[in-house]
């Protein structure tokens, strides 16, 4: 069946999970309170200009302690609790301060009907600027949560201390992606059929999969073709790994919510990141712009990250041997993400030279 396959990969390539005892949630009500902080909520939310509420969560050191700041921005379907595999030691000794956040629609966050590629850059913006985060911090962005990381370099590269993107998305519509480098890729056209769908039929969508006349089992076992065999132990082995299940899918405006993210993610966006000049001065050393990616990666492919890395030679690149696409379960890589980002460092296990 096309339309069930369809609806498979829309969850599966991205690490969706079909969980179907999970209870659903429901929207974060709308506040009309003038104060930054929800006053009925108890979760940590902020209010942002357009009346809408975030939901952040802090992680490391106090942040009036913290030598760094770093705000982490999710991929699709997750949230501010996702598993960051960083030990509080290295925070510790760091002086790390993180901020984590339901980006617009996600968790405990408003949705936001007029998501784009620029306002997901101005919610990380105004975000710091409530948290007193400083005139400069930095960016971890993770998957499909690139795309904000990208979006800030686009837009606001003066307030950026350094960006970290670890297994960034490729979207096929940028003009510089070569066609002979992607006409046989598979994901091409898969990305570009999931687009169609999330963006013309996301009721028919919604309907297969929340519907029980046909029950699935885990799309992710089902599609083993996406996970590199180290990914497969994460989904086995890691506890809180499962993402939305059928039961948050259920509420309609979480759904909706996924829908807009990856159309905006995937479809057209107003600028070509490879045609993004250098983000910071050539003699500024301690900021940077470094690119993460699984050499075994079967949502990113890692060919294409890697022409992506050539054509900016102002990125750093990593690749890390046997590595997958949830590279952040991983606390050694973690450490390094932030020790290449934060302190310059260069791990000679991670050198994409040292690969064949």
């Amino acid at each position: 069946m096309v339309f069930k396959r369809l609806a498979d990969l829309f969850l599966g390539c991205c690490g969706v999970s079909y969980q179907p005892k999970q209870q659903a949630i429901t929207a974060a009500p709308s506040i009309s309170s003038d104060s930054l902080e929800d006053p009925t909520s108890s979760t940590l939310r902020v209010k942002l200009s357009d009346g809408r509420y975030l939901a952040y969560k802090e992680k490391g050191v106090s942040k009036h302690e913290s030598n760094y700041k770093v705000i982490i921005v999710h991929g699709f379907g997750s949230s501010k609790d996702m598993n960051f595999m960083l030990s509080e030691s290295v925070m510790d000794e760091l002086g790390i301060y993180i901020l984590l956040y339901d980006r617009a629609g996600y968790g405990e966050s408003d949705p936001n009907p007029s998501r784009s590629t620029k306002s997901e850059a101005s919610d990380i913006e105004e975000l710091a600027d409530l948290m007193q985060l400083g005139t400069r911090f930095y960016i971890l962005g993770v998957s499909l949560g690139s795309y904000p990381a990208w979006s800030c370099l686009k837009r606001i590269p003066e307030r950026l201390a350094g960006v970290a993107l670890v297994v960034p998305i490729i979207n096929y519509h940028w003009p510089s992606i070569p066609n002979n480098l992607v006409k046989d890729d598979y994901r091409k056209n898969m990305s570009r059929w999931m687009l169609l769908a999330a963006r013309y039929t996301p009721g028919l969508v919604h309907w297969w999969v929340t519907q029980k006349l046909f029950p699935s089992t885990n799309v992710m076992e089902k599609n083993p073709a996406f996970f590199s065999d180290k990914d497969l132990e994460v989904l086995k082995r890691t506890p809180g790994y499962k993402l939305l299940g059928q039961g948050k899918m259920q509420d309609r405006v979480v759904f909706d919510a996924l829908c807009r993210d990856f159309v905006v993610a995937f479809g057209k966006w107003d600028f070509d990141p490879l045609e993004l000049s250098r983000p910071f001065e050539k003699n500024n050393e301690t900021s940077s712009v470094h690119i993460w990616q699984g050499k075994d990666d079967k949502v990113v492919p890692v060919q294409l990250q890697r022409f992506v890395a050539d054509k900016l030679p102002w990125v750093r690149y990593h690749e890390v041997p046997e590595g997958g696409h949830l590279l952040v379960y991983d606390t050694a890589v973690c450490e390094g993400i932030f020790r290449s980002l934060l302190l310059g460092e260069d791990p000679p296990l991670y050198r994409p030279n040292n690969l064949s």
